[in-house]
């Protein structure tokens, strides 16, 4: 009977490396997919996959405790013979352990790695903001300011006729002088 015990463990902890290796897969193909492109969808994946992997933990954790407890304290004098085939398990459970402790290190390093990217993409939008802000900016105070009924200002640039373009250039070149800027700092 003892050894009957032992071939049914062995065999339903040997069936959880195939699942091991399917999920170790699945990560893989997440991390490179949020590597490529972070989606919202690829986050929740990571949300799953890390409460499975720590459910799994938590299962093998508790099988590796009864093995140890079994190899060390539970064998009877007459199942002395069956120690080292419940030390076979117990290496099988403790390799198992250590993969979903490495899997469980991975989906953190993912979501690491989803956050940075997310991060980096609001940095590019904010920047790409600040830069048309800021181009923006000297036109609002240009139009702002000759568009201000002055008496003086009014009286003085309303007979030349160019005074519009004049305005017109001046607007151009400041977009002209910031987008070199911009371009020369690497915001662009």
């Amino acid at each position: 009977p003892a050894f009957l015990t032992y071939l049914v463990v062995d065999a339903l902890i040997d069936a959880t490396f195939p699942a091991l290796e399917k999920l170790d897969d699945t990560v893989d193909t997440l991390e490179d997919e949020i590597t490529e492109k972070a989606s919202p969808n690829s986050l929740n994946r990571i949300y799953h996959l890390k409460h499975a992997v720590t459910d799994l933990r938590r299962f093998l954790g508790a099988q590796r405790e009864v093995f140890q407890r079994l190899i060390t304290h539970g064998i009877h004098v007459q199942q002395q013979d069956m120690t080292l085939y419940y030390r076979d398990v117990y290496d099988h459970i403790v390799r198992q352990y250590e993969t979903v402790d490495g899997l469980r290190d991975l989906l953190t390093s993912a979501m690491d790695v989803y956050l940075s990217t997310v991060s980096n993409r609001l940095n590019k939008t904010t920047t790409t903001l600040a830069v048309i802000a800021s181009v923006f900016l000297p036109l609002s105070f240009l139009t702002g300011f000759y568009g201000m009924n002055f008496t003086y200002l009014t009286t003085q640039l309303e007979v030349p006729a160019w005074t519009f373009w004049a305005g017109i250039a001046t607007m151009i070149g400041s977009i002209l002088i910031q987008l070199w800027l911009f371009r020369r700092r690497g915001w662009l």
